[in-house]
Order: C-alpha cells, then structure tokens, then sequence
C-alpha cells in the first residue's frame, strides 16, 4: 500500500502546478497538520484515496472551514484496508494565540481517553501526529518539544510507524526525516514523503 504524508508546507506540484501524476498509485493520503484546508480539499477532488488528516497547531481557520471530502481521525482509530491508525493533533503548549496546543498532561489525558479503544482492536499499525514524540525528532525550543505521550503510546502499542509534521526541514538544524524507535518508524512528513506500507 503506498501511502502519501502531507504537512505544515503544501507542495507546489500537488496544488499551484499541479501534476497528477504524483498522485498515481497513492491507496491513502495522510495529513499531519498546518496544511491549508482548500489544499487537503483540492487533493481530494484528484483521487480516490481516502485523505486522513489531524489538526495542526495553527489549523484554526478548520474549526469554519474544514477541508471537504476529507477525514479527520483525531483521537479516534480509523481502520482502512485493515490497517489500524490513530491520530492526535496540536503541539506542546507555548502560547495563548492557538487553540490547538496542549500541555504535556492534556495530551496524556487524550491518549489515555484512547486507549480502551486501541486495546479493542488490538493495538495499532500507525499513529499520526502533529507534533513528535519527546525526544524523537524534536527540537529543544519550546514550540517544537514532542510531547511525552507518544512516546508511552508507542511502548504499549508497538506501531510499525509514527507519521508527524511540525518540525520543518528548513529550520536550519539538524533534520530527522526517519528514525528508529524500538519497533516503531518515525518519520516526519514535512511537505511530502511517499511510505510504502508492506500490509502482513
């Protein structure tokens, strides 16, 4: 299943030039926030592909305009072609000016809230974040720390992935765009990345 990872800079060739065929063969499209809704939406008019998205932390314009055609599988599982994924949106808390920001023991509470959830349907395949797990593929300025939870999440539920945006590319620092945790893969979705999902 080949899976395309959208987030936080929208991709010229999937919207001012676009370019079909960079959407050949895609089963699924995943947004991991700060992506302009009328993008998400014009995606989704150009394939048959499920579009799943989280809210990122400057998202609030979707609160009145969501993208249309669109899934939002924040705090919730979403189970597509067997294939469990999970999705929590936001960053760490930094400050007042956006709604979708939480404190460190917020997020812990969302993700517990999940969990009986998770354990049902017998853990994860994929969890879709915003911002990263603490200390995997973060950065240490307060807007960029990755929240502790996931990092709990992945230890219960042994994911094959970790997909999350947030830290750009361009930041000028070192970039992680993959990176091992345990059983997990992380990877960082900034503007776009293609994963080949081998299914069991």
């Amino acid at each position: 299943m080949k899976i395309l990872i959208l987030s936080d800079e929208e991709v010229k060739t999937l919207w001012d030039y676009f370019d079909k065929a960079k959407l050949d063969g895609i089963d699924l499209v995943i947004s991991c926030g700060d992506l302009d809704p009328d993008y998400l939406s014009f995606i989704a008019t150009f394939t048959h592909a499920p579009v799943l998205y989280v809210h990122g932390n400057h998202d609030t314009k979707y609160d009145e305009h969501p993208p249309l055609g669109c899934i939002c599988i924040e705090n919730r599982v979403y189970k597509f072609n067997g294939v469990k994924i999970a999705g929590f949106g936001g960053c760490v808390r930094y400050s007042n000016e956006d709604s979708h920001m939480y404190t460190q023991f917020q997020m812990f509470k969302q993700v517990l809230k999940l969990l009986p959830s998770v354990f049902f349907r017998r853990g994860l395949d994929i969890i879709v974040t915003h911002a990263p797990a603490y200390q995997l593929g973060d950065a240490p300025d307060p807007a960029h720390v990755g929240f502790k939870a996931f990092v709990h999440l992945m230890d219960w539920c042994h994911p094959k992935y970790l997909l999350h945006g947030h830290v750009h590319g361009n930041y000028g620092q070192k970039f992680n765009r993959v990176i091992s945790y345990k059983d997990t893969t992380i990877i960082n979705g900034f503007r776009e990345y293609v994963l080949e999902y081998e299914q069991e």
